[in-house]
């Protein structure tokens, strides 16, 4: 693939993922209530929903999307769904500390689906993928080389900013000390998450 088509789309990607929205918002809430280490299979969640997005696009199913809207629609709601089940569980989540640590560790297929669910019902990642790619890239001449050098490309980019947010919320995490302030913590993380699920709903 031309490397003008891979740096345009690589740009805009950095641009549209480094925008807070319901992806970075749960990024952040989950780092902040469960730590960097357990926020990992949150993480390459979102990345393999962000993969499927592009294949999606690539093997031209934006077509598909339409005629089977419906579908799309209870994955969205699903989606929600769980997105809301993880905000309240956190707006209740014990204000105690242990080991100078937030409370309890998320199972690794609990922080997996909730990326999933934040990713695949994401409507700005499928507007993305689903209507602009094509813009810049000409999806009728996608091979299987070049599919992996968008998905290379597409990784590359969005771990970049990912990790980024993520050191930061680890940051942000640290300055948590008093039981006062993990209650703060897990309450916002709890609106972060379900604003999150909110702003999916809505689009």
């Amino acid at each position: 693939m031309a490397f003008s088509s891979l740096s345009a789309f690589a740009l805009a990607l950095a641009l549209i993922a480094g925008m807070p929205g319901p992806s970075v918002a749960a990024l952040v809430a989950r780092v902040l209530t469960s730590g960097f280490r357990d926020v990992l299979p949150f993480l390459a969640a979102m990345w393999i929903g962000e993969a499927i997005w592009l294949t999606c696009a690539v093997a031209g199913l934006a077509a598909l999307a339409q005629t089977f809207a419906l579908g799309f629609l209870a994955l969205k709601i699903a989606g929600v769904g769980y997105l809301l089940f993880l905000a309240v569980k956190m707006w209740r989540a014990p204000a105690e500390l242990q080991a100078e640590s937030l409370p309890e560790r998320r199972s690794p297929l609990r922080m997996f689906l909730a990326g999933m669910a934040v990713t695949l019902g994401n409507p700005k990642i499928m507007i993305f993928y689903m209507a602009l790619l094509p813009t810049m890239v000409d999806l009728s001449r996608v091979g299987v080389l070049a599919w992996s050098e968008l998905v290379l490309t597409m990784l590359a980019v969005l771990i970049a900013i990912d990790l980024s947010w993520a050191l930061f919320a680890t940051r942000a995490r640290r300055l948590l000390t008093s039981r006062r302030m993990v209650r703060t913590a897990n309450r916002g993380s709890a609106l972060a998450m379900a604003g999150a699920a909110v702003t999916i709903a809505a689009k």
